[in-house]
């Protein structure tokens, strides 16, 4: 299945409670706005080998900055953040 970043990027969407979520699960009191410019940026950086689809959603998952996106492929809405944990050698 071909993921379209393009597509991602031109629909992407945020529900109210969602702000909430992501300053939670990245530790963080990011604006709103601070919120979107940083979710976009990671998702135009992130190469298309690392975006995958798992059901109704799409994780994109960007190491550089130790992070995955979930988004509703229907809805192109942002459902959560993750913290990509490094693995200690």
């Amino acid at each position: 299945m071909i993921i379209s970043k393009t597509a991602i990027l031109n629909n992407l969407c945020y529900t109210e409670l969602v702000y909430d979520r992501i300053n939670k699960k990245l530790n963080s009191n990011f604006s709103k706005s601070e919120i979107e410019t940083m979710l976009f940026d990671i998702i135009k950086e992130t190469q298309e080998d690392y975006f995958h689809k798992n059901g109704k959603n799409y994780y994109v998952s960007n190491t550089e900055n130790d992070i995955r996106i979930t988004v509703n492929s229907y809805t192109y809405r942002i459902i959560t953040v993750d913290q990509l944990t490094k693995v200690k050698k």
